[in-house]
């Protein structure tokens, strides 16, 4: 319970605020309980409507969730303070990122053409050679490109499009296990997740259909490299899904490109298979450095407008500087070599571990992208233990919503060599779970 925090006020706005200060401050930890209603009304003198009203502003704003029985809880990613990674312990191999290999990234060299003094930016936010280059990036996979923008990366352009698309409150249907960063982001805008089981293809149609019945406004999903699950759309279930879809005018599609050129897989998109509301996002950061802070996506006109419209507003226009650099690397054949050669080892990497964990009677998903999904009975004694023997890997728990548990390792930079005895460790560590948990 919520004991160590005094939680104060006498209206619903400072009742709210209170608990927010606890919150940021981190008198108020994720998972700390607060007081039933009826509780704090007496404690503060006000009535139980009146508390009631800030626990419900509390969990518009992603502060709070309420978990039946269980209460009123501060939310596990609070939208009020940023949730970083844990550290990573000193002297252990770190394979709980979902990072690049830094040595398959090229060098990041500003170009020598800065912008002249000042200039009309806003009336034209993009280069013209770089808007070239985006739409016969994405033509080639047959993604419609008529209609085309950039933003600072994938979460910036996927969480403005779902703020001027939905309303606090709306629903979500969202890949389950998946990108904790996304499931977060949701949270924060106030949006109601609605878990869509995935498996070795990607988002599941029949599960997928049970979330539109339910009414979702917005599907956001990985056509390849799933994070962290691995799964790759493949013709077939491409096609299952956008029949699900298609129809569904009042759906926006978010299709979240993330891994693209080192995805190792092909892309079969749902963007041209006549839908509505779409938008087909990628970045670099995967293959051309994680400072690069751009995103590319093609969508329909209407979402295209309203994005557009709310990135005028705010920032205006993603750097020129940084889109001169982003060009520069798309064009250049030694960058695409190294991309080229990044994609065929990560694609070796996370094979060859899969291999070795298979080799020890260990199930994994993996068919692409650098991540691996390894179901386990019990996350913290999985994580805990590989830490005992020198290996950091990232539990399931922030990238579950109503999926089975399991952890994720990022292979990206673990070399075939080291797969061998990370599997043998993890076969211990399961062996004595199952001696002290029961199998």
């Amino acid at each position: 319970m919520a004991t160590q925090y005094e939680i104060s006020g006498t209206t619903a706005k400072g009742i709210a605020g209170s608990v927010e200060r606890g919150v940021t401050e981190g008198a108020l930890p994720p998972g700390a309980a607060l007081p039933p209603v009826r509780r704090l009304a007496d404690e503060l003198g006000v009535s139980p409507g009146t508390v009631a009203t800030a626990y419900k502003e509390l969990r518009r704003r992603g502060i709070v969730v309420t978990r039946g029985r269980g209460g009123t809880v501060v939310a596990p990613a609070p939208a009020v303070a940023s949730r970083r990674p844990p550290k990573v312990p000193e002297g252990l191999r770190d394979l709980a990122g979902g990072h690049p290999d830094p040595a398959l990234l090229p060098a990041l060299v500003p170009p020598s053409r800065l912008s002249p003094g000042t200039r009309a930016h806003r009336s034209t936010p993009r280069l013209a050679r770089l808007e070239d280059a985006v739409r016969d990036w994405l033509g080639a996979d047959g993604i419609p490109v008529e209609h085309v923008t950039f933003a600072h990366g994938a979460l910036d352009l996927i969480g403005r499009v779902l703020s001027v698309e939905l309303r606090p409150g709306d629903g979500v249907a969202m890949e389950d296990p998946g990108y904790h960063h996304l499931l977060d982001l949701v949270t924060a805008l106030g949006l109601r997740m609605v878990p869509v089981a995935v498996d070795d293809e990607g988002m599941r149609p029949d599960a997928l259909r049970m979330a539109l019945r339910a009414g979702v406004r917005a599907v956001v999903f990985s056509p390849r490299a799933q994070n962290p699950y691995g799964g790759c759309f493949s013709a077939a279930r491409r096609d299952a899904l956008a029949d699900s879809l298609r129809g569904e005018s009042d759906v926006l599609v978010v299709e979240n490109d993330h891994a693209s050129e080192v995805a190792d897989a092909p892309l079969h998109t749902v963007t041209g298979a006549g839908l509505a509301r779409w938008v087909h996002v990628r970045t670099v950061s995967k293959f051309l450095g994680t400072d690069l802070r751009w995103a590319a996506a093609a969508c329909d006109p209407v979402t295209l407008a309203r994005h557009d419209g709310r990135l005028l507003l705010t920032s205006g226009w993603v750097s020129h500087l940084l889109q001169e650099t982003v060009h520069g690397l798309m064009t250049d054949e030694g960058t695409r070599g190294l991309v080229a050669r990044a994609r065929e080892t990560y694609a070796l990497r996370r094979t060859a571990l899969a291999g070795e964990l298979a080799a020890q009677g260990i199930a994994s998903h993996a068919a692409s992208g650098m991540n691996l999904w390894v179901p386990v009975r019990d996350e913290s004694a999985a994580v805990n233990g590989l830490r005992s023997y020198g290996w950091w890997v990232a539990a399931g728990a922030r990238f579950r919503l109503a999926s089975a548990p399991g952890v994720r390792i990022t292979a990206a930079d673990l070399e075939p060599a080291e797969a061998k005895r990370l599997a043998s460790d993890f076969a211990t560590v399961l062996g004595e779970s199952e001696a002290t948990y029961g199998g």
